[in-house]
């Protein structure tokens, strides 16, 4: 994936100004590390009267498929194959974009400490990107473009030059030429290539919003494809292009006004606003386990998969717990929590009661062993389904609390989040969502299998058509032994009580049919009697 940005210049402004905006020497080759590769930066030409500058990003597609969403290109439920044999590392697209927002941040902002003055200094620039996927077509990119000022050659790419009949690809070769601030020409391209891609690698939340407004500072408010533009940088989620285009409209009237946007949008008082804030599901969440160990009377409590340590934070919180133990496979993470709990500064007394230690929970460890009660939030959609029955074994059947708590999402609630599209996923690394029945009949097996009883709870709003966002499974061992010894016990009063009632029955007739019997000779011996009076 490759992008050129080149300028001219004269022995009084030298072209290799460019290296000062850019904050990267023409000299040097330089190498930055991204989440899905490595990114270079290499001046292929650095002299007085021309510069160029060169962004090669270099695609690790491993790491694209395991750190993404799981899908294909553009979130598309594409076959497994395809989720490495791509475009991906060779088409711009948002990778590209977050590559240059990320090593060219400051030349985005307009920032040069070194020449204050370059960054407000239009430059005649070239820009050129060999190979860029345009849903729309050559006529949609000199759409977006042109308006902006610049001059648009977009020559299609074809299928095959080999086989010209096959006609043309969706592919376009973009230069863009024009007198342009550097800052401008960035934050254009940071901004219409994924809308050109018309698909992100992310996730795309309601931050969006606010970086497209900050990309499209001066210019996006007044460009005739204000909608669309807006529309697939948020990869067409309605809510959010809803937000952004009202904002926009702010930002046109408070221009039109010569006021400030705080000035036009003033009907509601920050101040005296009374509207309560909805309370974040992973804080619902938190307080049912919490109400769940309560109940319990648990002292000791694992957090297993406890990540960056937030539920061992609000244990900590309350004295009744005595000991706390967060199991995180991360480092990374369990680092993070050990800074969150400010482990470092914690006193003895308090530091006593909690520890993080790193661990699998795919293999058993005595460590883990008879604690009360154990905490398994929002982790097992992490795992491959072939290695739960590994986890299983290793909480249920290893080290077997006396309580284990496992949360989950509902995937039937899914339609209920207006920023999630059919079939995805809530997070990239789910590897499933069950349905409540899916997670029921898992949990129902776990319980069956090492003598634990099983109780399920919602979490958070139970919407009357398909149920909580969370799903809560309590297991409690012992109770399934319990209700068996209930249950043979009744079994045994019945039988008793059948016996009885059944001796009582053959005891009544047995009397009943003596005295029968008796009864008829009983005239007759009176009969004779009063004879021989």
């Amino acid at each position: 994936m490759f992008l050129s940005i080149s300028t001219t210049g004269t022995p009084e402004r030298p072209a290799t100004d460019l290296g000062h905006l850019l904050h990267k020497h023409p000299d040097n080759a330089q190498a930055f590390s991204t989440s899905y590769g490595a990114a270079h930066v290499f001046y292929p030409e650095a002299r007085a009267e021309r510069c160029t500058a060169a962004l090669l990003l270099e695609l690790d597609a491993v790491a694209l498929v395991r750190r993404g969403r799981g899908k294909g290109r553009g979130g598309a439920p594409d076959a497994a194959l395809a989720q490495y044999v791509n475009d991906r590392p060779y088409a711009a697209s948002s990778l590209l974009a977050v590559a240059l927002s990320s090593v060219f941040s400051s030349a985005m902002k307009g920032d040069c400490r070194a020449r204050p003055e370059l960054p407000a200094r239009p430059l005649p620039l070239r820009v050129e990107v060999p190979a860029l996927p345009a849903s729309g077509g050559a006529g949609l990119v000199r759409a977006l473009f042109e308006p902006l000022g610049w001059a648009v050659g977009a020559a299609p790419v074809a299928l095959d030059t080999e086989f010209p009949e096959w006609g043309e690809s969706r592919y376009v070769s973009l230069v863009l030429e024009g007198e342009q601030r550097l800052a401008d020409a960035l934050r254009h391209l940071y901004v219409l290539l994924p809308v050109l891609d018309d698909a992100k690698h992310y996730w795309v939340s309601s931050d969006e919003v606010d970086k497209l407004l900050r990309a499209g500072e001066g210019w996006l408010p007044d460009h005739p494809e204000q909608e669309l533009i807006t529309s697939r940088y948020l990869a067409r989620r309605s809510t959010l292009t809803r937000q952004a285009m009202e904002r926009l409209e702010l930002v046109r009237l408070a221009e039109t006004d010569d006021s400030a946007v705080e000035e036009i949008d003033n009907a509601v008082d920050e101040r005296t606003d009374t509207e309560e804030a909805p309370v974040p599901l992973a804080v619902r969440r938190r307080d049912a386990i919490v109400a769940v160990l309560r109940a319990t009377d648990a002292a000791r409590v694992l957090d297993l998969g406890c990540g960056q340590g937030q539920l061992v934070q609000e244990l900590l919180k309350d004295t009744r717990y005595t000991e706390i133990v967060g199991v995180d496979v991360s480092m990374r993470a369990l680092s993070v929590a050990a800074r969150r709990l400010g482990l470092d500064r914690m006193g003895e007394r308090q530091s006593e009661r909690v520890k993080l230690v790193q661990g699998s929970l795919a293999y058993t460890d005595k460590r883990l062993k008879g604690y009360d009660a154990a905490v398994l939030s929002e982790v097992i959609e992490h795992l491959d389904l072939p290695r739960l029955p590994a986890l299983e074994y290793a909480v249920f059947g290893s080290a077997r609390p006396r309580t284990v708590i496992v949360t989950t999402p509902n995937v039937e609630y899914n339609v209920r989040w207006d920023t999630l599209p059919a079939g995805h996923v809530r997070h990239g690394d789910h590897r499933f969502e069950w349905t409540r029945a899916e997670f029921r009949a898992w949990a129902g097996a776990v319980a069956e299998r090492h003598g634990y009883g099983v109780e399920f709870r919602p979490v958070g709003p139970d919407d009357p058509e398909v149920g909580p966002p969370t799903q809560m499974a309590v297991f409690t061992a012992g109770a399934q032994d319990t209700r068996a010894r209930d249950t043979r016990a009744r079994d045994t009063r019945a039988r008793d009580t059948h016996a009885r009632d059944t001796r009582a029955r053959d005891t009544n007739a047995q009397n009943t049919h003596a005295q029968n019997t008796r009864a008829p000779h009983t005239p007759a011996q009176n009969t004779k009697e009063e004879k021989v009076a």
